[in-house]
């Protein structure tokens, strides 16, 4: 008798230590890929596994890129970004949408179709237009159909300095600047924005603006000394439709998302002769502040 509830109780564990491994929600990703693996397409998965969830993919553009820079870009044909999100979605429904690099206006168009059709609820916008060399990954056409047509139809857009600049052509120096550009982008018909204020030069602290039109909160967290944050603005917006995706609140989702890039740059990983990638591993490490 004592070494069958032996079993039936170590039965039970393992079915409880198999139910925390089950994905809490699935996450479709609508972005480019990332030959070095730590921005894009590559940085979104890492970061929407490593937060407990599952992630499904729609690729907009195949990037070769290293740390020092970009050396091309190949855009997919659009109606084959149109079939990745439907067929996917068909099978597959995702509990929430996160979509980075959208090059041009044929793509742009293409994914609103599709959004139109599949009708999912969260979704959460990270306008990539510079890559973090400098490259531009977006034209002028495209920067103005994401404004007037794209951002009302999503939950967050959460662009960094020079992406706002870009969207609300408003100059940026200052935390006050940042929620001017956020009421632009307000006036604009998003929803709520969130400002990465990664890019102000600030010794100590660096200011997230979250925005809406009826709260502004500012996120503040310690300014980590590192040449190695590609892909923090990839990963931050996915990590934000991970926990929205799971019931969090949008401003929790931001809070909880920033502390989980901040321990990821924390690692300081040293890969590269550029700007290095960060440890999307960090939230295995120290998970009880991810559950």
């Amino acid at each position: 008798m004592k070494i069958k509830n032996y079993f039936k109780n170590a039965l039970i564990s393992l079915r409880k230590k198999l139910n925390k491994l089950k994905p809490k929600s699935k996450i479709l990703i609508i972005a480019g890929s990332d030959s070095s693996g730590g921005a894009g397409i590559q940085a979104d998965i890492k970061t929407v596994t490593a937060l407990g969830s599952y992630a499904m993919t729609a690729i907009t553009a195949v990037t070769i890129q290293n740390t020092t820079g970009v050396k091309s870009i190949f855009p997919v044909d659009p109606r084959e970004i149109s079939n990745q999100i439907e067929f996917t979605c068909k099978d597959i429904k995702p509990d929430a949408i996160k979509i980075g690099m959208l090059h041009s206006t044929s793509v742009i168009n293409s994914v609103i179709r599709s959004l139109d059709l599949i009708k999912v609820k969260k979704i959460i916008l990270d306008p990539v237009m510079v890559a973090k060399g400098g490259a531009k990954l977006i034209d002028e056409k495209a920067i103005n159909l994401l404004k007037n047509k794209l951002i009302k139809r999503v939950n967050l857009i959460t662009p960094n300095i020079p992406e706002a600049e870009i969207l609300t052509n408003t100059k940026i120096r200052s935390k006050e600047d940042m929620i001017f550009a956020a009421t632009k982008l307000i006036r604009l018909n998003a929803k709520n924005v969130l400002i990465k204020g990664g890019h102000l030069k600030s010794s100590k602290f660096v200011e997230d603006i979250f925005v809406n039109k009826k709260e502004i909160k500012i996120i503040k967290s310690k300014r980590i000394t590192t040449n190695n944050t590609h892909g923090t603005g990839c990963t931050l917006s996915s990590a934000i439709s991970s926990y929205f995706s799971c019931g969090k609140s949008l401003k929790k989702s931001c809070e909880l998302a920033t502390k989980y890039v901040n321990n990821s740059i924390r690692f300081n990983l040293s890969y590269g002769k550029g700007h290095g990638p960060i440890n999307h591993l960090s939230s295995i490490i120290i998970d009880k502040k991810f559950r």
